[in-house]
């Protein structure tokens, strides 16, 4: 049963290639884009607590 999924799933790809193609980039593009957001949103709250902590305490 497994095998015939798999190999009506392989056909599948092989006649669309084209689809499938951009359907890879279009994955991968999204992951490098929520990678690169946390990234950088993590770089920013770092620099602001740097920021903050330079300032020293009022007490």
């Amino acid at each position: 049963m497994y095998k015939e999924s798999f190999l009506m799933a392989w056909a599948s790809l092989i006649a669309n290639k084209m689809r499938s193609i951009l359907t890879m980039l279009g994955i991968i593009i999204g992951v490098a884009a929520v990678i690169a957001l946390v990234s950088i949103g993590n770089g920013v709250k770092q620099d602001i607590q740097n920021s903050i902590s330079s300032l020293g305490s009022i007490y």
